[in-house]
């Protein structure tokens, strides 16, 4: 694992992609995976038009509360074929609030299907957060 505080890096899995995610916090957690899924996904974004989106995301626990936000994102860059780069994001009373910032998908270069539960656990450790995610492929 790399030293900076927060990031992620693709780690080798026999089917799926896996991505190891690490950050001093929860929230900047989840905007790392949104990053480390976009990039494994080669997903690039158009310079215009620039728009801004709202979600707010619902979840028992903080795995669920992940899966959840990467899936809708999966959701919004499949339907209205949009993706994100910014990441505003709030965790009150068990819900997720996230500004995000993106624009129109200029290219893809692989699909993703799913973000997964397999071996999905959060960890607290000494600096701060980590998780490993498989996705679904």
């Amino acid at each position: 694992m790399e030293d900076r505080i927060s990031g992620y890096c693709e780690l080798e899995h026999t089917a799926d992609w896996e991505l190891e995610v690490w950050a001093p916090d929860l929230v900047t957690l989840l905007a790392e995976a949104a990053r480390g899924m976009y990039s494994i996904s080669g997903t690039r974004l158009q310079t215009d038009p620039y728009l801004t989106r709202e979600l707010e995301v619902s979840a028992y626990d903080p795995e669920s509360t992940l899966v959840t936000f990467l899936e809708e994102l999966l959701y919004l860059g499949e339907m209205e074929s949009l993706g994100f780069d910014k990441f505003d994001l709030k965790l009150t009373d068990g819900k997720l609030l996230a500004k995000l910032g993106g624009a129109p998908l200029a290219s893809q270069e692989k699909e993703i299907k799913a973000v997964t539960y397999h071996n999905l656990k959060i960890r607290e450790t000494k600096r701060g957060f980590e998780v490993n995610i498989v996705f679904d492929v």
